[in-house]
This record gives structure tokens, sequence and C-alpha cells, in this order.
């Protein structure tokens, strides 16, 4: 017997509806699966980029461990400078280190204020980056209870957090920032509380317009310094950075005028 065939004039077998729901529901769960897929592949590449720094530079770390007169001590969030030859003084300095740095790439620039008296503890922040770091600034200042009087300070995106630190806890006793600016916290009125705001003329990445364009989120009487010559990556010792602007000036030389400009700021610290 043949088998029938539908009239093209005859209406054509109705797919169950349930049959329907569950090829979508399918198509649904595929989907899901795909961007699940593609959001760890994404969040592991950028947690491995993360916890690649860039490195401070080896001679740097030399100079720094032949230095009779600075005592380093590496931690694991922090790495802490103290006076070695020095009466250590009652000033310390919770310095943010900018994305991606290594903390050490910033022991030479600061050594010079540590030979005078001043502590220094430089943060390393969770996954590389400051805008994910919400401890405490007392979290830091606690490696170092003798000291009273606390200054705050960052590089780039370290900076950016440092002025979350100065606004929202009343200990902080000045604020210093290396090729940075407040982007996101107001300190214009805050009259008492001193500011050092040192930019590079050749920084490719905090551009003398972008300090100039925040200008108005800091104090009238704040410090700003432009380093004529200086690029963003000497504000620490970790050699180029993509984006960057070519510097004029010597290594030796940045590191000299920040230093000058450190000792001058924290004479006004503290009592």
């Amino acid at each position: 017997m043949r088998r029938r065939t539908d009239s093209p004039d005859e209406p054509a077998a109705r797919v169950p509806a349930f049959h329907r729901g569950s090829r979508s529901r399918r198509l649904v769960k595929i989907v899901a699966s795909v961007l699940f897929a593609v959001v760890v592949l994404v969040a592991t590449g950028f947690f491995t980029w993360a916890k690649l720094p860039m490195s401070a530079t080896a001679s740097s770390i030399a100079a720094v461990a032949a230095d009779p007169a600075v005592t380093v001590t590496d931690r694991p969030d922090t790495v802490v400078m103290r006076p070695a030859e020095t009466r250590p003084r009652d000033q310390g300095l919770v310095f943010v280190a900018g994305a991606r740095v290594d903390p050490q790439a910033y022991e030479q620039v600061l050594s010079g204020v540590v030979r005078t008296g001043v502590t220094v503890v430089i943060v390393r922040p969770v996954l590389g980056f400051a805008i994910f770091d919400w401890r405490a600034l007392s979290d830091f200042t606690a490696v170092a209870p003798e000291i009273s009087h606390w200054a705050v300070g960052g590089h780039s995106l370290g900076g950016v957090r440092a002025c979350g630190y100065a606004e929202s806890d009343p200990r902080v006793d000045g604020l210093v920032l290396f090729g940075s600016y407040c982007a996101t916290n107001d300190l214009s009125d805050d009259s008492e509380l001193p500011v050092l705001s040192l930019g590079g003329s050749e920084d490719g990445l905090s551009t003398p317009e972008d300090i100039e364009r925040y200008r108005a989120q800091l104090p009238d009487d704040a410090t700003m310094v432009q380093i004529e010559g200086s690029n963003h990556a000497q504000f620490g010792d970790y050699g180029e950075q993509s984006g960057d602007g070519t510097a004029t000036l010597s290594d030796e030389e940045a590191r000299s005028r920040i230093d000058r400009e450190l000792r001058s700021f924290f004479a006004t610290i503290g009592p």
C-alpha cells in the first residue's frame, strides 16, 4: 500500500509547543555557556596580565640595597623603608604604587627622604590596581605604630587612590602626587591639607593638561611643580612605559628634583 502524502492544500503538521520550548531552552543554555566561557577567558587573561608587573630595574634595587642609611623590608602587601643612620622623625608616608608597577620600583626615588628620617610604606595594590584596593589606611600605618604624622601619596592611579585616603581619613597630614591628580575626590575646601603635586612636562599618561584640568580639586595653596623634561616612568625605576612621552632629562636628574621637592614638603608636615 502506498503511503499517503498530504495535499498541498492541506495544512502542515504542527510542532507541539513543548518541543518548541525545549529547543528554545537548549539554545539559551548554549548561548549562556558560550558567554560564561568568554567571561572566564577574559577574566583569566586579565588576572594573568595584572600579575605581571612592570618590574623595578636591577640597578635601582642594587643601589638601595647598598645604601647603609636605608633599611628595606619587603612584605607581602607592602615595602617598608626606614632610616638606618638618621634618628627617625615622627613622620611617615604611605605611598600607593601605580597600576601594575612593582612597589620596589619606587625605592630609589623615595630613599632620599628616608635618609632624612621619614618612614615610607609603599603599598602593593590588590591585583596591581589601586582602584580595586579598598583596604583602610590603618592597615598600612599599623606597620609603624610609632609614627603619628602621616602623609599619603601615590604615582598615577596610586595617586588617585591616595586622594581618597586624604578625603576620608582625618589623620592624613599631607598629600603627595607623582604624575597624578584627584579625579574623583574634591579636596579644594581642605585648607589645612598640605599638597605637593609633581608632574612631568613630557608625561604622556598623566599629561600637564590632565593635571591642570583637575587642579580645582586641590586646595588653592597646593604646591604645583612641573619637572621640565621628565616623563611618567621617571617617577619610578621600571624602564619605559607604553604611551609615555620621551624624557629629555636623565633619570638621575629627575630623581634629584623629586627628592628636593619631597624634602621641602616634609619640612611642613607634623610638628
